[in-house]
C-alpha cells in the first residue's frame, strides 16, 4: 500500500487529505487517464505483474488497486 501511495503522491492536490485505501484515484487525485496508464505501467514494472485493461477500468480506489496487485502477484 505504501508503495502505491508513493506512486500516487505526485497527483495529490494541495490541501487534499492524505492518500488512503478509500481514495478514489480519478476523483480525489489530480490525475487524468493518460497519467493513470503511466502509473499502472510503473506499478506493473515495480511488482512484476500485468494488469489487464479490463481490470484497470474496474479499479476505482487505492485499496482496489492494491488488492489487484496482490492477487496478480499471488498467481505468478
Amino acid at each position: 500500500m505504501s508503495e502505491i501511495c508513493r506512486h500516487l503522491a505526485p497527483f495529490q492536490p494541495n490541501g487534499a487529505s492524505r492518500i488512503s485505501g478509500d481514495t478514489v484515484i480519478t476523483k480525489d487525485l489530480a490525475i487524468d487517464s493518460l497519467a493513470v496508464m503511466d502509473m499502472v505501467m510503473e506499478l506493473e514494472d515495480r511488482f512484476d505483474v500485468s494488469i489487464p485493461m479490463n481490470v484497470v477500468a474496474e479499479i476505482h480506489t487505492v485499496d482496489e488497486l492494491a488488492d489487484t496487485i496482490v492477487t496478480l502477484s499471488a498467481r505468478r
